[in-house]
This record gives structure tokens, C-alpha cells and sequence, in this order.
């Protein structure tokens, strides 16, 4: 036997060793980051009336831009203003400070100030669900915060406190938005921070300007017995879509935890719900509770389960929905069933987001599958056939049978089923059935071994019904599917993985004692696994080690350094309420006790590092060296972290369309803003995204930017963002890859690992499965290499990267270490957002007058939307433009193109139903009702449709006799003219793209034929009223001598009348013409009164002598 005195001193030696590698190494991480990680920044929300107010914060929940900039904008006389404009601004400034440990926040602001710090703020807004109501975009915009004094009394001339805002954007479509908080270079050094500013769509304001839920009540008091020793339970919600998450499980409590920030902070709220029972009395259950079991949250809408009842909520989005379709209170769905659970989809697809719901009774074996698009909700039983159950009994002998749980794929239209089933001689065990949703088809994919593979210490087994079993039932709980690499795990006492639902593996480091109670699946290549016991386990995607990362040896070291730094995150008395990933990493949400005090904290899981203390632990020698022990480990870099340098410019790959904005100048020496000037930053910001949403011109601009009319005539702006057109011409185009490379720096324990060089040859990529060969660069002088393979699924390339420990001088040898990691990147195939289809008028322009050797514009020329000749072949050309890198080129591909609508003038344009649009636009129509018709030959399948493209021989234009541009009444003496609406779409008949391009533009065309009936109608009028009108002139010329004739008799009579009544007057005697000299004196009136004396007594003369010569004749 060996001696046992030596033991002891050797364990001593051991532990010292152990001690001193903790003080070297962790220490040294501490030393190297201490001036980095004490300040952090803080930001919060405030609207205009807070600004300035040191502790005033409000939450995100106005939607409605607000006019309160309008006033200021009317002060700026100098600037090119619209006085009739309303100006608008949104509701919210974002308030930027920061602090650093043991200091005060106050002077470390006016300090940074002072030194010229500025924050950087890069505002990514989130992409809507429905890309049917809102476009597919990936927008940023990064501001630069604006300095600005605190409003409340100071005793400083200059300053007291001060803060950075600046304002907060919102987008039409977006309630997600992720605000990335960075320094300008200048001043203290401060790490990069992230913070979820999201839209709570389920708060309103109150008569005396408060806020409350609508879902309903807010408690203020965690009490120890809601969270102490509470078992946790999954957090589950639409993934990347969410602003709002929601978490039940609170005992005997129909209360939630709500945030809108991710559980930066958190509210407890009681839900307004009715609890109504009775309606549930007939399904199998022992006993009802007011405990929340399953909650999900959407988009828009929350859904909770409480005992076998299901209630759901809408908020109000009005961004989204653009009218507020807020439920007001919660609403039960599906009343008479009897729900057991209820199971999420993790990802949207096809414009909408889905929820399941299991039930028991009468409609076991169904699966109630929820559709919510834009806030409505319905559900649709599945299968619409038969049961599942039902199904299974055809084939095999069933007595009992139930649905675990289901998965759905959204990409295949398939729900996956775990089914449990008992056959006659009670034997249970469990199935995967598939059931598509198109097909209505039904089938059995796998059969669940019944006992626990022995898999003999290996780290994984393959199932091949060959191997040997133990006597361990297997017990599956639930199913997690990852849509990015088709990665399916079923779960229980047990994990088994499988990439085609057919074939699984079983994963042996997972101790079959262990019973899984649910996964959490970062979709980045990493799985948290959390066990009936609280254990939290790692999973690496593409390996087979699962890791044991609480409670470890690792987790103990890395509590102890925490605990040496005077952490508030931990305590001894400690409960997991809930464990997920935000942004890639693992958080827990814990409930500490410390000080009779309990509070509600995030925090990182480590897991890099739980690892690497971990493996340190385990991966060590001890040499004798002389007469002491040596410590010396195989490994200085078992575990590391990678990070991409020197990449190409992002925005080829990314996709992300981000504007600069910068706060407006000022005259103050010290540098801070006032209220105006934050009013007119809060305007310019909002009017700049109006800029980028309204911009959608069908006519291709020459610059194609949003912005392009407010710089196009200042040149110096014009060069500086005319260069964002050749900023990015290299990476991931359209459908392809081009050449790149990439720098991968992993940092690990050591100070002289490893710095790798990853170069990638250029690529093409056939389908969505890709294999082709890297090449890795190892060590400094980068002289060994080693290959590795690069495989594409789906949407993610996984990059396995091998790193050696050799020197700079040597080579790898049998004996040397080698380091191995995956690094899931993903990759996007397909077509990119930002990209569009755009009418290139002035190449067709250009095109149409060289083949028609004229052209012939409207006689009341619009340059937005020039006119083409009726009589002229028309030759379209479109263009490609990408709105993210600037790129634009000519559309080479295929398309049909279809008069949609149409109109003589722009106020009578309307839309064609699809039977006209068949009669206006299809060759095979026989009714005469065409349009237009071309010389190509070639039709889509079923010859409906012409096909056109670059190289087509143009359009006629037909107008035939049934068609609405046909006999046309002109509105003036020129050419009648008509508005015609044309769609462009290339889906289905082009295949030099992925993208599915489409557009609808107005073409104006002008000099239409009239029909033939108009024509003699208007020729007969015309003629008629040219033959009257000559008529007419010759018969005036004709009279024109008789009616001069006859005005001269008659004024020759009229003279004679006249002459003969003034020399009668002239002869009558003097004694007759004796007058008063009184009356001679008189006005005109008796003047008047004479002459008609006169002109009686003239008219007695002349019937006396009518009268005498009438005697004289008898």
C-alpha cells in the first residue's frame, strides 16, 4: 500500500495551485477591463413638457405625431418654410446620461461634456409582421445627442446639471426598435450599450394625466411568496417581433409580469379577467386555480391560459394597424373546449403569427391553430378531416390517444405532433406525425423508442433500432424546431436531435436521471436546457457535448469573484424565475433575497467564461520538477470568443438602409441647446422619415434618394451623398456571392492566441445547401493551415473553425492540441430588402425617340409624368434600384406587364375588375376589346399573357372596339389623351432573380384615333355648321343691295315728314302765334305744352282739308 502521509501535502499543493490560477487569471481580466466596465450608459424617455426636469421619465405608448414644433418653425423666416405647412414631430426625446461606480452621475456629465463627449445613438427599427400592409425594409438612423441644461433651479451661474437628448423616432409598422448608445471618441471611455425601446400598445393615459393598463391592475408589492421557491417556467413569444413580454406562473394569483424593455424593468400587473368557471365544470379537471399557467405574447396581442380557459388581448397599435383595433378588455376564445395547453410559434410567416392550442374531452386528437394578422385573431381546427387520433387507428390498434405538443413550420406548412398513445395491452409510447396544412395529409414520421438508449459513454448514438437499451422509459415532453438550420429536438428525460425528422441521434452526456422542463433556443446556434431540478445546461447546435453550467464548479468560482467585487446581482437566498436569451446571450430573471429585502434583477449567464473556468479545472498537469510540483494546463484557449474584423462594408449584407442626422447649429459658446432648437431637431428627424416612407415615385428619380430634392441643386452635398453609390460594391449580391474575407480574431485566456485569418473563395450559390471548402490561417506567422467546411442551410452558414497551439516557428504535430468551435453566421438567400422595380423613363424616353426617329409631347407638358404618342411603338425600360447600397442598373429580366386601369383624366381614373383586365390585356381574347398588343411570341403557361422584356419589339396601341380607351371624347380641339394604369410584375416568368418584383405606374398617352361613328358625327356637324355658316354669308351678300335700297327709302320719307312739318309750323299766321311774354319765359315743360297745342291744331288743318276736297270730289 502506499504511503497516506504524502497525500495530504499533495492536495495542499493542489488547492494553492487552484487558488493562485484564480488570482492570475481572473484578476487579470478584472485589471485589463477595469477602466472600461465601471460606466455604463442610462437612457430614458421624456416628452416635451419633461424636458429639463432632472428625474422626470415617461413610457413609450403615444403613437400620434404631435404639432407642437409648428410654432418654431414658424420663427425660421430665413429658411425655406412653408408659412401654410403644419409642421409635425413625435411625442418622445430620448434622455442620455451615464454613471460610473462610486462617482457622481452629476459631475461625470459635466466632465465628459466638457472634454467634447457626445452620444451616438443608432436607432434600428424592426421590420413588421405583415409585409403586406407595411414594405420589407431594414431602416436605421444614428443622431447625435444635443447637450441641454437642467430647467430646475441651480445655485451655478453656468451649470448644474445637464443631460443629452435627442429626439426618439417612430415608424409607421414598427413597435420594435433597438437604440445602440455609443461615445463620439472623446472624453471618458464608456462601452457600447443596447437598450429595447418599445411600444407599449396596452397603457392609456387617465383624466388626471396617469397612466394604467388596460389589461388591468398594477401591484406594487412583490411579496417573497409570488417568487420564493416558484418553479420557473419558459418565457414565450414571437421572436424579434414582441415590444411587449409577459410572464404567468404566479401561485393562486391571476397576475402577470409585463415589459416593454426585455425585464430591464418590469410591472405586476392583475389581469381584469372574469374567472369564470362554471363554463368549464365539464372538462376533467380536479381542482381550478387563478394561477396564469401559459402566457404568449405577439406582435399586437397577449394570450394567457388559466385553468383550461383562454383569454387574449390586442393593444392598440395604431402604427401597425393604422386605426386602433385595441380589444378594450380580454376576450375568451373558445369557450367550449377544454384547452390543457397552449404552444407557441416562435417565428411569423406569410404576413401573420401563430398560436396552438391542445385540448382534451370531445375534441382530443385536434389541434386548434390560431392565426393573428394586423390584431384579429381566428382559429381553424386541425385536421380539418379527421382527428389525429383517428387517423393513427387506421393503421395501428389504439385505445387511448393524445397530443403532447405541436411545432409548427412555417416554410412547410407542416405541424408537427408529439402523440402519445396506448395500445390495448396498456404498452404507451409516443409518435411524430406530420400533418400538412395544404395537402390535408397525415402521416407517421417516427416511433419514440420506449427505454433510454445505453449509449456506453459515448457522447452520442445514432438510432438505428440495433443498439441496446436500458430499462429506463423515455418519457418525452415537448419538441423545438429551429427554421434557420432544421435542427428538430424532442425532449424529456432524454434529448434527441435529427435534421430531417426522420432519422434522430440520441445525446449521451444528458443524464437520463434528469427530467427536461423546457429548452431555450437562442436561434443563433446555442440552447439553454433547464431541468425539473433548476439545472441549466449549454447545447452548441452541430455538436453532441451538452454542458452542465449550473449548479458547476465553474458557476462557484465565478459567484465567488462576483461576490469579491461587491455585486449587487447575487445573493445567497435565490430563486430562477425565468431563463432566456436578448441580443444572443443567456439571461436569467432571479428573485434575490438580501437584507429582508426581495427584488426582481437580470443578469448575464456567463456562459463563455462558466466553461472556460470549467475546463481550467479539469485540463491540468502536475509535473514534478526538481523537488516542487509544476501546474501546467494542455490548453491556454479552450473556450473562446470570436468577433469578425476588418469585414467589408456591412450594408451589401445587412441590408440596412441607415440615415445621419445631426443636431441643428447654435450660437451659444458653451454648446447647449434650448427648447426651439430641440423642436427643430425633433422636426427635421420626423421629416426626414416622412421623406424616406412617402418615397415610393414608380418614375425612377436621378438620384433615387429620398432626400435627393432637398440637396439637388447645393453641389457640395451632392458629391458627399452622390458616394454612397460606390460605397459598397463587393459581398452578397441579389442571389450570389462574391469574393470576400474576413479577419477572426479569438480572444482567449492567454495573451498570444490566436488571431486567424479566414478567407473565403467566391462562391456560387445553386440551391439553399452549399458545400465548399475554407481555409484557416493558424497562429502568428499564419505558416500551418487546415481546412474546415462551410455548410448552408436554410438561412445560416455554420463556419467550423480549428485553431492550433503551435508556436510561431512550428508545425502541428501528432501531439498538438487542437482547439475546435463552431460560429453560426447568418446568411440571407434571396431577395434582398430595399431593392425595387422602377419605370426607367428617361432611357425610354431616349430608346422611344431613336426608334421612332420623333417624339411628340403633350401641349401641356408635365415633367413628372411625360406623354407619349398613340400612333408610336412604345418601348418601356425599368430599372433595378437598390435603396440600402445605392446601386442601380438596368431590369434585364422577363415580365408581363397589364393595363390595370385607366381613365381620360387623372380624377376618372378606375381600376379594371380581373375579367377586364383578362379582356384588356390577353391575347386569346376574342371580344375585341384589346388594348394593346406586341410582335413576341412567347406567353406565360396558359398563353393568357404576353411576356416582355428588355429586348421585346414594343407595344402597338389597339384600343379596339369594346375597350375603355376606345372612342374617347376629346375635352378640347386637340387629340383626345387617357391615363392608362399599368402593373409590372415578373413572378413566375423570370428566372434571373429571386426577387419578385412588381409595379404599378400611371402612363399618359395622347393623339387617340376617335372611332368611326364620332368621326362622321363630327365630320357632319362640322360640315353643317361650315354650309350654314357660307350660307348664311351669301345670303347676306345677296340682300345686302335691296336692304340698302329699302334704308334709303325709308329715311328718305322720314326726311320728307320732317321737312314737311317744320314748314307747315313756319306758315302759320302771326296773330295765331301770340304769346304772353310771361309764357316765353317758361321752362321746357310749358315749352312741350305749345308744340302739342301746335301739333293739334296742325292736325284740324289737315282733316279740314281732307275733308273739303272730299266734298269737292263728290
Amino acid at each position: 500500500m502506499s504511503p497516506a502521509g504524502p497525500a495530504l501535502p499533495r492536495l495542499r499543493v493542489l488547492r494553492a495551485l487552484w487558488a493562485l490560477l484564480v488570482v492570475l487569471l481572473a484578476p487579470w481580466r478584472l485589471w485589463a477591463i477595469k477602466d472600461t466596465l465601471e460606466c455604463t450608459w442610462q437612457v430614458v424617455l421624456n416628452n416635451f413638457e419633461t424636458v429639463g426636469k432632472n428625474h422626470a421619465s415617461d413610457r413609450f405608448f403615444n403613437q400620434e405625431p404631435l404639432d407642437t414644433v409648428d410654432e418654431v418653425f414658424s420663427l425660421l423666416v430665413d429658411a425655406p418654410i412653408d408659412p401654410d405647412e403644419r409642421y409635425l414631430g413625435f411625442p418622445y426625446f430620448l434622455k442620455i446620461n451615464y454613471s460610473c461606480r462610486g462617482e457622481s452621475s452629476e459631475a461625470l456629465v459635466r466632465k465628459g461634456h466638457l472634454t467634447g463627449l457626445k452620444p451616438v445613438v443608432l436607432v434600428t427599427f424592426q421590420s413588421p409582421v405583415n409585409f403586406h400592409h407595411w414594405k420589407i425594409e431594414q431602416l436605421q438612423i444614428q443622431m447625435e445627442a444635443a447637450p441641454f441644461r437642467s430647467r430646475e433651479w441651480c445655485n451655478a451661474e453656468e451649470l448644474c446639471i445637464m443631460s443629452w437628448y435627442m429626439p426618439m423616432p417612430i415608424k409607421n409598422g414598427s413597435v420594435v426598435m433597438r437604440v445602440d448608445v455609443s461615445s463620439n471618441g472623446l472624453g471618458p471611455f464608456i462601452p457600447n450599450k443596447r437598450f429595447q425601446v418599445n411600444i407599449n400598445g396596452f397603457l392609456e393615459r387617465q383624466r388626471d394625466n396617469s397612466l394604467q393598463f388596460t389589461v388591468g391592475n398594477e401591484l406594487f408589492d412583490l411579496i417573497p411568496r409570488y417568487f420564493v421557491n416558484v418553479p420557473s417556467r419558459p418565457l414565450w413569444y414571437t421572436v424579434d417581433q414582441a415590444p411587449v413580454l409577459i410572464l404567468g406562473g404566479i401561485p393562486e394569483e391571476k397576475a402577470i409580469l409585463l415589459t416593454d424593455t426585455n425585464f430591464e424593468d418590469f410591472f405586476l400587473v392583475e389581469l381584469s379577467i372574469d374567472s369564470c368557471w362554471v363554463g368549464s365544470f365539464y372538462c376533467p379537471q380536479a381542482n381550478f386555480t387563478a394561477t396564469i399557467y401559459d402566457a404568449i405574447a405577439t406582435e399586437s396581442t397577449l394570450f394567457i391560459r388559466q385553468n383550461q380557459l383562454i383569454y387574449y388581448f390586442t393593444g392598440t397599435y395604431t402604427t401597425l394597424h393604422e386605426t386602433s383595433h385595441g380589444s378594450g378588455r380580454w376576450v375568451r376564445i373558445l369557450a367550449n373546449e377544454c384547452v390543457k395547453k397552449l404552444c407557441p410559434v416562435h417565428f411569423h410567416s406569410n404576413g401573420s403569427e401563430y398560436v396552438m392550442a391542445l385540448t382534451t374531452g370531445k375534441h382530443e386528437g385536434y389541434v386548434h391553430f390560431g392565426t393573428i394578422t394586423d390584431g384579429r385573431v381566428s382559429f381553424e381546427l386541425l385536421p380539418r378531416q379527421q382527428s389525429v387520433c383517428n387517423g393513427i387507428r387506421a393503421s395501428l390498434p389504439v385505445v387511448n390517444c393524445s397530443i403532447t405538443w405541436a411545432v409548427f413550420i412555417a416554410g412547410d406548412y407542416d405541424l408537427l405532433l408529439l402523440v402519445e398513445i396506448e395500445e390495448p395491452a396498456s404498452r404507451k409510447y409516443f409518435l411524430v406525425v406530420s400533418y400538412n396544412l395544404v395537402s390535408d395529409y397525415l402521416v407517421i414520421l417516427y416511433t419514440i423508442p420506449e427505454f433510454i438508449p445505453d449509449a456506453r459513454g459515448l457522447e452520442f448514438l445514432m438510432i438505428l433500432g440495433t443498439e441496446s437499451y436500458t430499462n429506463v422509459p423515455m418519457v418525452p415532453k415537448g419538441m423545438s424546431y429551429n427554421e434557420y438550420n432544421n435542427l428538430l429536438f424532442i425532449w424529456g428525460n432524454f434529448l434527441l436531435q435529427s435534421y430531417n425528422k426522420e432519422n434522430y441521434i440520441y445525446l449521451g452526456d444528458f443524464p437520463k436521471e434528469l427530467s427536461i422542463k423546457y429548452l431555450v433556443n437562442s436561434f443563433h446556434g446555442d440552447i439553454a436546457i433547464v431541468t425539473e431540478t433548476e439545472e441549466i445546461w449549454y447545447l452548441l447546435e452541430g455538436s453532441y457535448q451538452v454542458y452542465k453550467l449550473f449548479p458547476s464548479k465553474g458557476w462557484e468560482l465565478y459567484l465567488s469573484l462576483r461576490l469579491m467585487q461587491q455585486s449587487s446581482l447575487y445573493a445567497p437566498n435565490e430563486t430562477m424565475i425565468t431563463l432566456f436569451y436578448d441580443d444572443s446571450k443567456l439571461y436569467q430573471l432571479v428573485y434575490l433575497i438580501d437584507k429582508q429585502q426581495g427584488r426582481l434583477v437580470k443578469r448575464l449567464v456567463p456562459v463563455e467564461q462558466l466553461l472556460m473556468y470549467q475546463q481550467l479545472g479539469n485540463h491540468y498537469l502536475l509535473e514534478q520538477q526538481g523537488s516542487h510540483l509544476t501546474l501546467s494546463f494542455a490548453n491556454f484557449c479552450p473556450f473562446t470568443v470570436m468577433r469578425l474584423l476588418d469585414l467589408p462594408n456591412p450594408q451589401i449584407y445587412t441590408r440596412q438602409e441607415r440615415y445621419r442626422a445631426q443636431p441643428p447649429r447654435i450660437l451659444e459658446p458653451s454648446g447647449f441647446h434650448n427648447n426651439n432648437s430641440l423642436a427643430v431637431y425633433q422636426g427635421l428627424v420626423y421629416y426626414l422619415l416622412w421623406l424616406h416612407s412617402m418615397y415610393d415615385k414608380p418614375y425612377a428619380d436621378p438620384v433615387h434618394d429620398p432626400t435627393w430634392r432637398w440637396w439637388k441643386n447645393k453641389k457640395q452635398d451632392q458629391v458627399t451623398l452622390s458616394d454612397k453609390r460606390t460605397c459598397f460594391d463587393q459581398g452578397i449580391s441579389g442571389h450570389h456571392l462574391m469574393k470576400t474575407s474576413m479577419l477572426i480574431k479569438v480572444v482567449g485566456s492567454s495573451g498570444h492566441c490566436f488571431q486567424n485569418t479566414h478567407q473565403g473563395p467566391r462562391m456560387q450559390v445553386p440551391s439553399l445547401a452549399l458545400l465548399s471548402r475554407l481555409r484557416i490561417w493558424c497562429c502568428h506567422k499564419l505558416q500551418q493551415k487546415s481546412q474546415s467546411q462551410v455548410r448552408l442551410r436554410s438561412s445560416v452558414a455554420l463556419v467550423v473553425v480549428y485553431a492550433c497551439s503551435c508556436s510561431s516557428n512550428s508545425t502541428p504535430s501528432h501531439g498538438t492540441f487542437m482547439s475546435q468551435g463552431n460560429l453560426m453566421v447568418p446568411l440571407l438567400i434571396g431577395c434582398p430588402p430595399g431593392k425595387r422595380l422602377a419605370f426607367d423613363i428617361t432611357y425610354t424616353l431616349e430608346y422611344n425617340r431613336l426608334q421612332n426617329k420623333h417624339y411628340f409631347d403633350c401641349v401641356h407638358v408635365d415633367p413628372e409624368m411625360p406623354c407619349f404618342l398613340f400612333r408610336d411603338i412604345f418601348y418601356p425600360f425599368f430599372l433595378i434600384q437598390d435603396l440600402v447600397t445605392g446601386d442601380s442598373g438596368s431590369f434585364q429580366g422577363s415580365y408581363v406587364l397589364k393595363v390595370v386601369g385607366g381613365g381620360p383624366t387623372l380624377d376618372t381614373i378606375k381600376d379594371y375588375s380581373e375579367e377586364d383586365i383578362y379582356r384588356f390585356n390577353s391575347p386569346l381574347d376574342k371580344t375585341g376589346s384589346l388594348i394593346w398588343t406586341t410582335r413576341n411570341s412567347t406567353t406565360t403557361e396558359d398563353s393568357a399573357f404576353n411576356i416582355m422584356s428588355h429586348h421585346s419589339l414594343g407595344i402597338e396601341w389597339l384600343c379596339l372596339e369594346n375597350s375603355p380607351c376606345h372612342d374617347t371624347i376629346p375635352h378640347s380641339i386637340f387629340a383626345p389623351e387617357f391615363f392608362f394604369k399599368v402593373l409590372v410584375s415578373n413572378r413566375g416568368v423570370d428566372k434571373s432573380t429571386y426577387c419578385d418584383y412588381q409595379l404599378t405606374f400611371l402612363l399618359h398617352i395622347h393623339g387617340l384615333p376617335l372611332s368611326a361613328k364620332r368621326a362622321f358625327l363630327i365630320l357632319m356637324v362640322s360640315t353643317s355648321v361650315f354650309v350654314g355658316l357660307v350660307s348664311l354669308y351669301i345670303i347676306f351678300c345677296l340682300l345686302l343691295p335691296f336692304m340698302v335700297k329699302t334704308c334709303n327709302f325709308f329715311r328718305w320719307k322720314i326726311n320728307n315728314i320732317m321737312a314737311s312739318e317744320s314748314s307747315y309750323i313756319y306758315s302759320i299766321p302771326s296773330n295765331t302765334r301770340a304769346f304772353n311774354k310771361t309764357s316765353l319765359t317758361k321752362s321746357g315743360s310749358s315749352f312741350r305744352g305749345s308744340s302739342d297745342i301746335l301739333s293739334k291744331r296742325v292736325a284740324e288743318s289737315k282733316a279740314e282739308a281732307e275733308e273739303t276736297t272730299g266734298k269737292s270730289q263728290t
